[in-house]
């Protein structure tokens, strides 16, 4: 299922941090993915998951 901003929330059972190889959580209000086990957020841009380090937020 796709959400309003066209992103596919079944994409995070095949996504992990490219970081900790953590799971993810889905932030739909900031279009972001969250790893907690990083303290990062990776941003959703145009329903696309930007997975590279340099491009996340520092959750600290």
């Amino acid at each position: 299922m796709t959400s309003e901003h066209g992103f596919d929330r079944r994409m995070l059972e095949a996504l992990v941090c490219p970081q900790t190889r953590a799971q993810l959580t889905y932030d739909a209000e900031r279009q972001e993915l969250i790893s907690k086990a990083a303290h990062l957020a990776y941003p959703i841009r145009d329903g696309i998951p930007i997975m590279l380090v340099d491009e996340a937020r520092s959750l600290d």
